[in-house]
C-alpha cells in the first residue's frame, strides 16, 4: 500500500498541476480556442514568449479558470491574492484578468534573473526569495518537478 501511495505521489509531482491536480484541457479548462487567444493577447503585452506563458499556464491550472490550490492561488495563473493585489485585479478568477496579471509577473520575474526562463520558473514556483536563498532552484522536489515540467512543456510549444 505504501508503495502503491508512493508512485501517485510521483505521478502528481510528474503530472499533476499544482493547483488540483488538473491535466491539460480537463473538463473544467477553457475552451482551447479562447485559451489560445487570451494566452497569446497577453503574451503579446507582456513581452513574454507565448509558449512559456502557456507552458506555466497548463502546469498551473490545466486551463481552468476556477481553480484553486490549497495554498490559496486563484485561476489560471494561479495567482496568490498578494499578487492579485498587486495587480490592482478585481477579480482573479477572470481569464483576461489573471492571464494578463501572471503574465505580467512572469515577465519580471524575467527581468530579476536576467531572462534566464530555468530561475525565473522556479521562482514563479517557489518564490523567489527561494530561488535567491539557494542562488538557484531551491532543492524542494515540487519545485524541481515543477521546473522540469514547465521547461518540457515550454520545449515543445
Amino acid at each position: 500500500m505504501t508503495r502503491l501511495l508512493g508512485y501517485c505521489g510521483l505521478l502528481a509531482l510528474l503530472y499533476g498541476c499544482s493547483s488540483a491536480g488538473y491535466l491539460p484541457y480537463a473538463p473544467h479548462a477553457l475552451d482551447p480556442t479562447v485559451l489560445n487567444s487570451l494566452v497569446s493577447s497577453a503574451s503579446q503585452a507582456n513581452g513574454v514568449p507565448v509558449g512559456l506563458v502557456r507552458a506555466v499556464l497548463m502546469a498551473e491550472s490545466g486551463g481552468n479558470p476556477s481553480a484553486i490550490s490549497v495554498a490559496g492561488a486563484q485561476g489560471l495563473m494561479q495567482l496568490m491574492p498578494g499578487t492579485s493585489a498587486g495587480c490592482g485585479i478585481a477579480n482573479p478568477f477572470d481569464p483576461t484578468q489573471n492571464l494578463q496579471c501572471g503574465t505580467g509577473y512572469l515577465r519580471s520575474l524575467l527581468k530579476h534573473y536576467h531572462n534566464d526562463v530555468t530561475l525565473a520558473v522556479a521562482a514563479y514556483n517557489a518564490g523567489p526569495g527561494a530561488v535567491d536563498r539557494y542562488h538557484g532552484v531551491p532543492p524542494y522536489p515540487e519545485t524541481r518537478a515543477y521546473v522540469v515540467r514547465v521547461l518540457n512543456a515550454y520545449h515543445s510549444y
